[in-house]
């Protein structure tokens, strides 16, 4: 008896100590050090939660940059997608993160590459095919990458200036502006935040 009195206050000691003592600590150290971080990094435009600076999102208008391929849209859906189809399955797989794992020889794969490569091509009619920075037709491994780099970024300045009356210069100037080197000068590449780059012009545009 005496050990599994010994055993069950152990127990009742670490559940108290692993399990509600420690989260509130380090919950409440995160919240009073780095807050915006510990809350999901969260951007504000207008008063408004528009994202987060660490998942990526769909921009389709042609006054937007666009950003990465998402294999599972960004975790975005319309009501239309949570509707099953024929075979009583819906596009809508609840939310998740991660890619499609296709190999390079996968056809479903050299398909939608050269859908995304003719829809660029469309929106950026002054881009030369083998010009585009493959980060643009490529996915990340999660799916909700909120960068691209530099040069995906400015290859779409001509079509992104047309459409939204912003001079090149002003865009060069923000996409410079929110461009982050490489972390702690040697880790991943540098890249640019699409959607902080986007609400900048949403601002100038006073869009809402």
């Amino acid at each position: 008896m005496k050990i599994i009195k010994k055993s069950i206050l152990i127990s009742i000691t670490f559940m108290v100590l692993c399990g509600l003592i420690y989260p509130l600590l380090m919950t409440g150290i995160s919240q009073l050090i780095v807050n915006k971080q510990a809350n999901g990094s969260m951007i504000t435009a207008d008063g408004k939660e528009v994202g987060s600076e660490l998942i990526g999102q769909s921009f389709t208008d042609p006054r937007f940059f666009r950003g990465r391929v998402s294999s599972v849209n960004y975790n975005t859906y319309t009501e239309a997608d949570t509707t099953p189809d024929d075979s009583g399955k819906a596009a809508y797989a609840g939310v998740g993160s991660g890619s499609q794992n296709l190999a390079p020889s996968n056809e479903a794969l050299k398909e939608r590459v050269e859908k995304d490569i003719n829809d660029f091509l469309t929106a950026n009619p002054g881009v030369k095919k083998e010009d585009i920075p493959t980060d643009l037709l490529t996915s990340s491994g999660s799916g909700l990458d909120p960068n691209i780099s530099p040069e995906a970024a400015k290859i779409q300045i001509p079509a992104v200036s047309k459409a939204s009356g912003i001079s090149e210069s002003d865009l060069q100037k923000i996409i410079y502006k929110y461009t982050e080197g490489r972390t702690l000068g040697i880790f991943g590449e540098p890249r640019v935040n699409v959607l902080k780059v986007n609400i900048e012009i949403a601002t100038i545009l006073k869009i809402k």
